[in-house]
């Protein structure tokens, strides 16, 4: 998928064609989607700089405009990374709150399902902005179809699967399914991931969720080793 970017004439449109989007997507889904949607908008709105695609500000200021705890900023951030739906652009160091950015086309593919919900007229401009492209580079090939969910499986990485599913059903679609066992070895399960893009996310994100996991499915197991193409 390819999004054009929201700049030029046509930016403000393009700008509330994606918070609607959001919006939707938000309302179709349950209590705890809906008040994560609406937070990240209240950031947007905010606190997004559209044409250098950075959010930049920290987590008590964050806390403040939610009016939540800091806890809590920490908890949704997370969410939102792993859904793919921000990233982190610069790590934050030195007393300098992290930049983060947002990754439209995978807000776009997520909330594409509610779309018809706004009407046809929005279906008809969004297809025509928002195009398909094939996967190249770095662009992680999310929600392959080809790939089955291995949860329940009799094999090490189908019971992980299965509660990683049950902790994280979002999370594990968009980074977690299309992961390949390719074999164990001296207490540590070796996983392929699609793309380098990928394994980086997840080594540096998700690993501690990925070991934990395995601990609970095999004690015995100590460590994951991500592979890339």
């Amino acid at each position: 998928m390819h999004v054009t970017k929201p700049v030029g004439r046509v930016a403000a449109v393009k700008k509330y064609d994606i918070l609607s989007a959001l919006m939707a997507h938000g309302l179709a889904g349950e209590p705890g989607l809906q008040r994560l949607v609406f937070r990240l908008m209240s950031l947007i709105t905010t606190r997004y700089n559209w044409q250098r695609n950075e959010l930049v500000t920290g987590q008590r200021e964050i806390a403040r405009l939610w009016c939540v705890d800091e806890r809590t900023v920490k908890r949704d951030m997370a969410r939102l990374r792993g859904l793919g739906w921000v990233v982190v652009k610069r790590q934050g160091a030195r007393g300098r709150v992290s930049v983060l950015g947002l990754d439209l086309e995978r807000i776009l593919t997520d909330t594409r399902p509610s779309w018809p919900n706004i009407g046809e007229d929005y279906v008809l401009r969004m297809s025509q902005d928002v195009k398909t492209a094939p996967a190249a580079g770095n662009v992680v090939p999310f929600r392959r179809t080809e790939t089955p969910v291995a949860g329940g499986g009799p094999d090490l990485w189908g019971r992980v699967c299965a509660q990683l599913l049950a902790e994280d059903p979002s999370s594990f679609d968009a980074w977690f399914k299309a992961l390949v066992e390719v074999g164990q070895g001296e207490g540590v399960l070796h996983l392929a991931a699609p793309s380098r893009f990928h394994a980086n996310y997840l080594r540096m994100h998700l690993l501690g969720r990925l070991q934990s996991a395995l601990t609970r499915v095999d004690p015995t197991m100590h460590g994951i080793h991500i592979d890339a193409p």
